[in-house]
């Protein structure tokens, strides 16, 4: 009876130790939110860089300046890009509480295990001292009914043994993997602290920069009749900005139509040269054969009458595959600057001084630092240059059926007919006296239509 109640005690508190391994202890994965957070890291950071690259920009500003709609659409910028920011810190602090949430739930499920493991752990010392003496584990196992019975007793006896030095080892890592977690709590609350810190003094700073703006804007707007006449005046010449382009895009596609008869003539008068060639070798054949001199000899090919060509050449092999390769980069085009912003978007929108005043951009006005150079978005031929009429110069550089457009340029570094590679500098981004600020803009043309060009650079939305 007493060696029956010492073998089921047994038995039943190793069932016991077993299920708290498979069922108590967890498994505790990596968070999935580890990504976004580190997408959001390089989200700041380059807003960060934008930030410092406007703040540049307006220390260019002129002290009898301060007051430009250079100034203004800088300040904007910087206000915006401001927002971007905090906005950008408040996701971040969502995270965080996410996972400060988390870990303290993890903590608390860990403690519960650790202390249910020492407590199971303890009763296991208990038990194995009651039990120590060699002589009780030689009759538990010489008490079997059988052989085979004991030989599991024995096999029974050597996994207690194991599983008492596999809980030590488990409690071990459950304490090191608890005081971890600790660790990264106070770790993450710190950083709370932090970005709440940066929030707030973001905030401050965007306060202030409002305070600068109404300033700009209350000085703009006492000048808001000079002002419409000048913006008016610029609407006009930014239409004779586009006819001009499109005059030259047309241009360049009379130009490849020309090229495209030229290379059609000179196939038919080949065709013909060689169709009197093979008739004079035919006809000096038939004087030596009598018998066949009164066949009919077939009439020589003339040039056939001209037909109308259609508006659109036909592309060309190698054309058709740099504009499959342009339309395949589309989200990927790198910037035509290698530091800048947009300070004007594509399309129709209302000028940032004078309320109801309606502009239209058919491109994408990037502004940057004194000197900044412009490059090729992608690889082309240079089609055309040519002085614009809101003043600098323009380039068109074709990639098969598409074309890009950078205007405002200052000294050109390419010429027309040459081809360029992507990120080639082609010319330097002229200053504007007028506005006191330093800018391009940049076109996306499919034929005669134009396209939002911040649909086609790499992270521009």
């Amino acid at each position: 009876m007493i060696l029956f109640r010492y073998k089921r005690n047994k038995l039943v508190l190793l069932a016991a130790f077993i299920c708290s391994v498979v069922f108590v202890f967890p498994a505790y994965a990596q968070h999935p939110s580890k990504n976004s957070k580190r997408d959001l890291e390089k989200k700041k950071q380059k807003i960060n860089e934008e930030i410092r690259e406007i703040n540049t920009m307006l220390s260019e500003t002129k002290a009898n300046k301060k007051s430009s709609i250079g100034a203004l659409v800088n300040i904007n910028m910087k206000l915006e890009k401001r927002q971007e920011l905090i906005n950008m810190i408040n996701l971040q602090l969502s995270e965080l509480n996410k996972d400060i949430k988390r870990n303290e739930n993890e903590s608390l499920q860990l403690r519960n295990s650790l202390e249910k493991l020492k407590k199971e752990y303890a009763q296991m010392i208990v038990f194995a001292q009651r039990n120590q003496d060699a002589y009780s584990a030689l009759m538990y196992i010489f008490a079997a009914e059988s052989f085979n019975q004991a030989y599991s007793r024995l096999k029974y006896m050597q996994q207690y043994s194991e599983f008492r030095k596999k809980q030590a080892i488990d409690i071990i890592n459950t304490q090191t993997t608890l005081d971890a977690k600790l660790k990264e709590l106070i770790d993450q609350r710190r950083e709370k602290n932090a970005l709440l810190g940066n929030e707030q003094e973001e905030k401050m700073q965007l306060s202030g920069e409002k305070t600068e703006q109404e300033q700009v804007l209350t000085e703009l707007q006492k000048k808001e009749k000079e002002l419409k006449a000048e913006l008016e005046k610029k609407k006009e010449d930014a239409v004779q900005l586009q006819l001009s382009i499109k005059r030259l895009i047309e241009a360049e596609i009379k130009r490849k139509m020309e090229e495209a008869e030229r290379a059609e003539d000179a196939r038919v008068a080949a065709a013909v040269k060689k169709a009197k060639e093979d008739k004079k070798k035919k006809d000096a054949g038939l004087k030596t054969i009598p018998e066949k001199k009164n066949e009919a000899i077939a009439e020589v090919p003339t040039k056939p009458e001209k037909v109308e060509r259609p508006s659109v050449p036909e592309l060309s092999e190698e054309a058709v595959a740099l504009s499959a390769d342009f339309s395949n980069n589309r989200g990927k085009l790198p910037w035509p600057v290698a530091k800048g912003v947009i300070c004007e978007t594509y399309g129709e929108h209302e000028h940032p001084a004078i309320k109801g005043f309606m502009m239209f951009n058919n491109g994408l006005e990037i502004c940057a630092t004194k000197g900044t150079q412009a490059r090729a978005v992608f690889e082309g031929e240079v089609t055309s240059i040519a002085v614009s009429p809101t003043g600098g110069k323009l380039v068109i550089i074709r990639h098969g059926e598409y074309l890009s457009v950078y205007c405002n340029l200052g000294d050109i570094l390419v010429k027309t007919g040459q081809k360029v590679s992507v990120r080639q500098v082609i010319g330097t981004v002229m200053y504007n006296e007028d506005d006191d600020k330093t800018s391009m803009n940049l076109q996306i043309w499919k034929g005669q239509k134009t396209m939002d060009p911040s649909g086609w650079l790499f992270n521009a939305r």
